[in-house]
């Protein structure tokens, strides 16, 4: 059994868990319907926008944006796991397709198209085998810290590739400083009246995100850009428009690609995949936190994989959960994942009937609206946040958002797992450890760092690390203990390592024992297990440690252990002074 989104267990044939929706349809509250036909409603006029917008980010042509949208989201809401996530095109993945594909394409379109199409079905492949594998906590390899600078990195980046349509110049396609060059350079040749019409599209959003929070402000913006094109006649004074965009549905099918086309696309899919995995489980977190619904990170990959299935076969490109849609999709008052649908719905009545209305739209409109919806990303009070409270992880950012800017954004994604997993390894390898001292008027033993008041017994040291002992950390934590062993006066001569916040011990952890052991006892130093738990009471016993250190047991105290080593020294030290008295 497992759990749908309303907490309820979930029964029947296995692949009825796979889809959640027929779960939670089952149930269905009417009154819920109201909900989400206003937020389908309200989610579906920001989505067009950014649909279009991110197209013209990933250099394809608009009709690909609403093609991802509306395939990716009819199948979306039935696999997901999570009330309020919206499927969507987003701006860091489409400027990392824009950006990767150039080379492969040799600016063939169609080509290109075709190469954004096979990149969405490699993206559901491997989301697929990672819900296979169920890898759900990969998305956790990837710090808050590196998606900030990441994000801020590729906000930058967004700028320097909008401002030129902003101001009515012709756009360069490289790195960020190369993009940045190339504006400056032709500033000169700014259009007035593209620079008016973006300005005035620029304003009113700027505006409505001030007083009109979770409102539909782009779609108004963007009717209001056609209007103004025809009325004006903006074409015939120089300002760019977005181009006949086809009505109808696209050919559903496989893209054109060859298959050693897939290895070269491998790389971009992965990215796109980490992308959209760590974002889309955010969301989910955060909706959750707030609403009480419980996430499944590895559901949510069965729907990225079926989501970007249909967005690929559909002429479409990589798809992932969209932050901003999905807080419109929860204001406009969501109660299922029925509103995407619903969207979805809508997005298919405008493809099929109105897209040619689109074809008037003015690029710098189109452009004011993207640079609104990234501006976002980047997330200035979150560095200074950083910048305060824990330098390393601000430098971590900075990283990031170098390697964005210098690299790229595909070399940018990669960087930023890379640095998250040497900082994870890097804290795991070196773990917290502490010396233990008893809790005054009690039996029990605590930190004494954090608490002071906590009793040292001369002579005795109580150790513990909490974490696991593996191969990378095992060397570290036994200089810990050697340092604090040697720190201690008087000379230590008993000594407890306490196993309570150790879940683990691998082979190099077993064997850094039974060395420790037996250098204790070459120093004259007797040396105890303690409080081992659960399975790893039962992998030490495999491993043979109770031949050195006697019966692991699962009542093995720290206080009884002292207590008995104390009587037996008093013995010993009784027996030793009775023998000398004998012998004067």
């Amino acid at each position: 059994m497992t759990k749908t989104i309303d907490g309820q267990e979930a029964t029947g044939p296995s692949w009825r868990r796979w889809i959640p929706a027929l779960q939670w349809l089952r149930s269905y509250n009417a009154a819920w319907l109201r909900g989400d036909l206003v937020a389908g409603i309200t989610l579906a006029a920001y989505l067009l926008p950014a649909g279009l917008g991110d197209a013209s980010l990933a250099n394809l042509p608009p009709e690909a944006g609403l093609y991802a949208c509306l395939f990716g989201g009819l199948v979306f809401w039935l696999f997901c796991s999570s009330r309020h996530t919206a499927i969507t095109v987003t701006s860091a993945i489409s400027l990392l397709m824009g950006s990767s594909l150039a080379g492969l394409a040799n600016g063939d379109t169609s080509r290109f198209s075709a190469l954004a199409a096979g990149t969405a079905l490699l993206v559901a492949l491997i989301a697929f085998v990672a819900w296979l594998v169920k890898a759900g906590t990969i998305v956790n390899f990837i710090s808050e810290s590196v998606m900030t600078g990441f994000k801020c990195g590729v906000a930058l980046v967004l700028a320097t590739t909008q401002l030129p349509k902003l101001f009515g110049i012709h756009g360069a396609h490289g790195n960020f400083w190369q993009n940045s060059a190339h504006f400056l350079k032709h500033l000169h040749e700014t259009n007035s009246t593209s620079l008016a019409t973006g300005g005035v599209a620029l304003s009113v959003l700027v505006l409505g995100k001030i007083f009109l929070r979770n409102k539909p402000v782009a779609l108004f913006v963007v009717v209001g850009g056609i209007l103004a094109s025809a009325l004006l006649g903006l074409d015939a004074r120089g300002v760019k428009l977005l181009g006949e965009v086809p009505q109808g549905l696209p050919s559903i099918g496989m893209p054109a690609i060859h298959w050693a086309d897939l290895n070269e696309l491998l790389p971009l899919a992965f990215a796109c995949f980490l992308l959209g995995a760590v974002e889309t489980a955010a969301i989910g977190r955060m909706f959750g936190a707030k609403h009480g619904n419980r996430l499944d990170a590895n559901q949510e990959f069965l729907a990225l994989a079926a989501a970007n299935l249909a967005a690929g076969l559909g002429r479409g490109f990589p798809i992932s959960g969209g932050m901003s849609q999905s807080v419109v999709n929860e204001g406009g008052g969501a109660r299922t994942p029925l509103s995407s649908g619903i969207a979805a719905g809508l997005i298919l009545v405008v493809v099929l009937f109105f897209s040619h209305l689109l074809r008037a739209l003015p690029q710098p409109v189109l452009a004011a609206v993207v640079l609104v919806a990234v501006a976002s990303l980047f997330k200035l009070s979150t560095l200074k946040q950083l910048w305060r409270a824990d330098r390393p992880e601000f430098v971590v950012a900075m990283a990031a958002i170098a390697g964005v800017l210098s690299s790229g954004l595909l070399r940018g994604v990669m960087i930023g797992a890379v640095i998250s997993i040497v900082q994870l390894l890097r804290r795991a390898s070196r773990p917290h450890v502490a010396v233990l001292g008893r809790v005054p008027g009690s039996e029990f033993y605590g930190d004494v760092e954090g608490n002071p008041e906590n009793e040292l017994s001369p002579g005795v040291l109580v150790f513990r690390v909490d974490s696991s002992i593996l191969y990378f950390n095992a060397e570290y934590i036994r200089d810990q203990f050697m340092e604090q062993l040697n720190r201690a006066t008087p000379p230590v001569k008993f000594a407890v390592w306490c196993l309570a916040t150790t879940p683990h011990v691998d082979l190099s952890g077993v064997e850094m024992f039974e060395h420790l052991r037996d250098e204790m006892a070459d120093r004259g130093v007797t040396l105890k297990l303690a409080e081992v738990r659960g399975p790893l009471r039962k992998a030490l016993r495999t491993a043979g440690l109770e031949k050195h250190f006697g019966p692991i047991d699962a009542n093995t105290a720290i206080a009884p252990l002292v207590r008995d080593w104390r009587a037996s020294s008093s013995k010993v030290g009784n027996k030793a002074h009775t023998g000398s008295t004998k012998e004067r």
